[in-house]
């Protein structure tokens, strides 16, 4: 087993671009070890920290500016609240995307040559306009939400 790995092993070997590794450099989130002429060289420690950027940046779908904030926190309570607030922020953005897929759905499905004209489509944007002409908020969501009593409609999405 090496001890060393050129610039261009490492970037091959973790699926990069070189320059996506200088600039993994430049934010601190890996450092080479050594210089042979002008080629930087990693050791498998380096590559260790490469891999755990990666872990938050491409696994975990952060930013660089959160996954440097991660990588750089020294304590374990600070790293769970940034993780908690990334978190709650994905299961906020997955909550706004299952609504945009329902809605979706129910627009390929919906089979008017006016949007009007759907009972459900129709309802959601006489709705929308009321509410915003009245200065009221509008209903957040197409879907009606069923209630202990009701169940949900022919067209609605399965859970």
């Amino acid at each position: 087993m090496k001890d060393l790995y050129s610039i261009s092993e490492v970037a091959e070997a973790f699926g990069i671009s070189v320059a996506a590794l200088r600039f993994y450099e430049e934010r601190g989130l890996v450092r080479h070890r050594e210089r042979r002429g002008r080629v930087r060289h990693y050791t498998r420690e380096d590559l260790a920290a490469l891999a755990y950027a990666q872990l938050w940046h491409e696994d975990g779908l952060l930013t660089l500016a959160e996954t440097s904030a991660i990588v750089d926190s020294e304590h374990v309570a600070d790293r769970l609240a940034l993780i908690s607030s990334q978190r709650d922020a994905m299961l906020d953005r997955i909550a706004k995307l299952e609504r945009a897929v329902a809605v979706l759905t129910h627009m390929l499905g919906c089979r008017t040559d006016k949007p009007l004209d759907c009972p459900m489509t129709g309802t959601y944007i006489r709705g929308r306009v009321d509410a915003a002409l009245d200065g009221t908020p509008h209903m957040t969501d197409f879907w009606p939400t069923p209630g202990p009593d009701t169940a949900p409609g022919p067209d609605a999405p399965a859970s």
